[in-house]
């Protein structure tokens, strides 16, 4: 059976750690071609507690293609997928979640409740296969992973905010939620999460994204993504990774 380190180490050749920096946005990393916030989380509801990207996700590329796949292909090939990806958060988990802790101002490295980010299309919401992947498949979330959002019957856009498109199934009060979610474009579905953990009484919430989604044609994203060091680098997140930057 192949290790967590053989099954991620594939993408460590094309994935894209996000850094903090001049012209990207402090919220979601968002490559936003000067200063200050992305459109979106400036005008896209209430910011959560943290937000770390564990990669972008070019459009059309290679993780982006795992994104993808995993949650549309069947068999065999989506297994490969869910395996990779799954190994992938295994990984980044068992090395940054304290950072992440830290950002949200969680008062201990690890948070009370592990959780996933309904689809926003009722009838894929509670069959979702990101549920299986950290429910299941991810070791340091496994035992503290409960399924506590629905997606309601409130008629709500995909990509914008609404408090009212999730519901929590429990009362949270004063837990710290770590919110997984497969992709980040908008935020939007992330944040109407953490809008509903936080209306059932949640403490600390944040999210963690394997795929920051970009497109590596808009403006001078190209010219950003080609500063990222490659390969990957397992030991720097985009949190802690200003502190870990040598010099």
């Amino acid at each position: 059976m192949p290790t967590v380190a053989e099954l991620s180490a594939p993408y460590g050749n094309f994935m894209l750690g996000p850094r903090r920096g001049p012209a990207v946005c402090p919220v979601c990393f968002d490559l936003v071609g000067d200063d200050g916030r992305c459109y979106s989380c400036a005008h896209g509801g209430p910011p959560l507690d943290a937000v770390a990207p564990i990669s972008y996700s070019v459009a059309g590329e290679q993780l982006h293609h795992a994104l993808v796949s995993y949650k549309r292909m069947w068999g065999e090939p989506a297994r490969h997928f869910e395996l990779g990806l799954a190994a992938v958060l295994w990984r980044h988990l068992a090395a940054h979640e304290a950072c992440l802790a830290r950002a949200a101002g969680v008062g201990a490295n690890a948070f009370a409740v592990v959780t996933t980010v309904p689809s926003s299309w009722r009838e894929r919401a509670r069959t979702h296969p990101l549920q299986q992947l950290v429910g299941e498949l991810v070791g340091p979330a496994r035992g503290r992973f409960t399924p506590v959002l629905e997606r309601t019957e409130v008629p709500a856009d995909a990509h914008r905010f609404s408090e009212a498109k999730y519901a929590a199934r429990a009362d949270l009060t004063g837990r710290s939620i770590l919110l997984i979610d497969d992709t980040w474009t908008t935020g939007a579905n992330a944040r109407s999460a953490a809008a509903a953990l936080k209306a059932a009484g949640a403490g600390a919430v944040a999210a963690l994204v394997i795929g920051r989604h970009v497109n590596r044609g808009w403006h001078h994203n190209d010219r950003q993504l080609r500063t990222l060091s490659q390969p990957f680098d397992w030991e720097r997140c985009a949190v802690c990774g200003e502190e870990k930057t040598p010099g």
